[in-house]
């Protein structure tokens, strides 16, 4: 059988959920080659470029490389520019070489439009790629650093003014990034806040007009308060190097202007030979063709398709929706099953205004605040992990909660503080040496000493017996018949030799009780001395006595005005609590019983003190902190682990924060052990690599 090659063209939303979905079906069929082209080696998160351009996040966090999302999945991501495409030749035309194709996807995305406002392209910023947001990101910092610089007021005025075109999602979400972008640069560089002018510029009467009424009023309450101007009714009629004009024949002065009044469709997909819509998007049916085109499928930005008489909009949602059912009828057209017909399901707008506030309208519900906020972070989480996995969710929770910088996240900076892993140190290596010392009290609690029985039988229920111990006991009870003779042996020796010894009793018995009576006749005198002498000291005793009556009820006074709230010593679960009795009868008495109890001691003697050097050495650190917490956790359940015990499982916790790269071996082993992991087929398969796999 031939091969059947499926090109994707683009890496965007639609393009990647494609190739996912379509790796899915055909993961068993070696036959189907599956190739995605696009000109960069990563997929760009674009609903969070304003983060990158208000410098909430760093430039990574929305990169996600096809190496993280496609490492180990059955496609092939090839980098290269496509300049041209035959359709009738079913061949794309690249830079650097040229791709034939079975079935083409084309998700070739979207592009500002500037609507032929006179110098809108040439001296306005946009926000539409990740080179875009590094560009404001960086324009805007170094408007600050000329400012602080300048005396000029009316050139200082100039520089920290800061228009955005446009007032739908980007635009208003960029301007909620620069709101709290202000505050730390206007602290770095020494410039009072009321000098910084922000502006948002609305041709139309209203801001977010996708949002329903009270939502966009919360949002302009929000932004207002903090200090920008917001100008509805306002059209952009030109741009210069030095500011920007209006329908109302306003002028203003800037020096950084963003345009985000909305995109088309690609100048690209506008050459293509393919029916075109309007906006330079291409014309699709019903099942996402390109209309006379039956192996050429579209998804993303770029669809026209009219549905209850208006256009798709130009959101993630789309392509993703789309993207599924171009997969479906892509599998569908190679298998001869039926296809889909596309039909929208959204489920509803959020939009962020910084870090701490946000407004959201999902599935009739509409919130704001704290609330609209985790929710625009819960979706982003089920996106991402849909497309690579928890490796791409925790780097999502590091760089917009855990490392957050300024407090730009909705929980500020409570769970964002750093602690330095040499602090950890001291702390790292007494935890170790409790476990060493712990193993080692076993070893002189007799653990090793097998035939002096079982010293683990606590930890199962009474009556049930370890293996191993049985035979001790016989071994025992056999040496103890042995001993019992030969202590009968020795009693009748000992009793001859006491007859014998009579004799001489008797005659030195004779001689005392002339002695006697000769020391009793000179010891009357000394008894009279010693009687004064006595009652003197019973004097004394008594005054002692009634000393420490007075002390004793003092004390006992202290005790019940402070009598002991927490015996912390006590077990956190007692031994007859319901918990401990159903693991013990579970675990212990039906799986650890069947082991030698020998095996058993040694098995947890050699664990506690491995856990101790490990963690000394800072070797395999984290992997030691699970196993200290399994076993405390094992422990508890067996109801012998206290409260002052405790300690040990949150000093485990903060040691698997890479407290073993302080001052231990996994500074040098862990890299070695990352790169290893991450070229291994489970790590690939299971998305559970570190960083970028190899």
């Amino acid at each position: 059988m031939g091969k059947t090659n499926i090109v994707i063209l683009g890496g965007g939303y639609g393009g990647v959920e494609t190739a996912k979905k379509l790796h899915k079906q055909f993961k068993k069929r070696p036959e189907i080659e599956i190739t995605l082209i696009d000109r960069n080696p990563y997929h760009t998160l674009m609903t969070e470029l304003h983060e990158v351009a208000g410098a909430r996040v760093e430039p990574d966090s929305v990169r996600v490389s096809f190496a993280r999302i496609f490492s180990g999945k059955r496609v092939h991501v090839v980098l290269d520019e496509i300049t041209a495409i035959d359709f009738t030749g079913k061949k794309l035309t690249g830079k650097s070489d040229s791709y034939e194709y079975d079935y083409l996807v084309l998700g070739t995305g979207a592009e500002p439009c500037f609507f032929g406002v006179p110098g809108a392209q040439e001296h306005a910023f946009t926000l539409w790629s990740f080179e875009d947001a590094m560009k404001i990101r960086e324009h805007t910092e170094r408007m600050f650093l000329e400012a602080s610089q300048t005396l000029d007021p009316e050139e200082r005025k100039k520089l920290l003014t800061f228009a955005v075109a446009g007032a739908g999602f980007t635009g208003i979400e960029l301007a909620g990034e620069l709101v709290e972008r202000r505050s730390t640069l206007c602290r770095e560089y020494g410039i009072d806040e009321s000098e910084v002018r922000i502006m948002v510029v609305e041709a139309l009467g209203e801001i977010l007009p996708i949002l329903p009424e009270k939502l966009q009023q919360k949002t302009m309450k929000y932004l207002e308060k903090h200090g920008v101007e917001i100008c509805l009714e306002s059209r952009i009629t030109e741009v210069t190097p030095d500011g920007f004009s209006t329908n109302n024949c306003d002028s203003h002065d800037a020096k950084t202007f963003i345009w985000t009044c909305g995109v088309f469709g690609t100048a690209f997909g506008g050459e293509l030979d393919l029916e075109q819509g309007h906006c330079s998007r291409q014309k699709a049916d019903e099942y996402l063709r390109s209309p006379g085109k039956e192996n050429v499928f579209l998804t993303g930005d770029m669809v026209w398709f009219l549905e209850n008489e208006k256009p798709l909009p130009q959101i993630v949602e789309t392509a993703l929706q789309t993207a599924e059912v171009v997969a479906h009828n892509v599998a569908a057209s190679i298998e001869g099953s039926p296809m889909k017909a596309f039909k929208s399901n959204y489920h509803g707008f959020m939009v962020s205004l910084g870090g701490k506030y946000a407004v959201s309208h999902n599935m009739g519900i509409s919130m704001s605040g704290f609330f609209a906020t985790a929710l625009k972070h819960l979706i982003n989480v089920h996106y991402l992990f849909g497309l690579a996995g928890f490796n791409a969710v925790w780097g999502y929770l590091r760089h917009e909660i855990l490392d957050i910088k300024e407090g730009r996240s909705l929980v500020r900076n409570l769970i964002s503080a750093k602690i330095p892993n040499y602090w950890a140190v001291l702390l790292r290596l007494w935890l170790g040496l409790m476990w060493v010392f712990e193993g080692i009290n076993k070893i002189g609690e007799g653990w090793f000493h097998f035939s002096a029985g079982s010293k683990s039988g606590w930890m199962f229920s009474q009556g049930v017996v370890q293996a191993g111990v049985q035979a001790v006991t016989d071994a025992t009870s056999a040496a103890s018949a042995a001993e019992a003779g030969t202590q009968a042996a020795q009693t009748a020796t000992e009793a001859v030799t006491a007859a014998s010894g009579a004799a001489t009793d008797a005659a030195a018995t004779v001689a005392h009780a002339a002695s006697d009576a000769v020391t009793a006749a000179s010891g009357t005198a000394a008894d009279a001395a010693a009687n004064t002498v006595k009652a003197a000291s019973d004097a004394v005793s008594a005054a002692s006595d009634a000393v420490a009556g007075a002390a004793s009820t003092a004390v006992a006074h202290a005790e019940q005005a402070f009598h002991t709230i927490w015996d912390t010593a006590n077990s956190i679960l007692a031994y007859d609590n319901p918990l401990v009795t159903w693991f013990r009868q579970t675990f212990m008495d039906g799986i650890f019983v069947h082991l030698p109890f020998q095996l058993f001691q040694v098995m947890v003697v050699v664990v506690e003190i491995g856990i101790g050097l490990a963690l000394m050495g800072g070797l395999f650190t984290w992997i030691a902190a699970v196993v200290s917490i399994g076993m405390c956790l094992i422990f508890t359940l067996s109801g012998m682990f206290s409260w002052n015990q405790l300690w040990f499982v949150f000093a485990a916790i903060l040691m698997m924060g890479g407290a073993g790269r302080g001052l231990g071996l996994d500074h040098w082993v862990m890299p070695w052990i990352k790169k290893w992991w991450n070229g291994t087929k489970l790590a690939k398969k299971s998305y559970l690599y570190s960083g970028e796999p190899k």
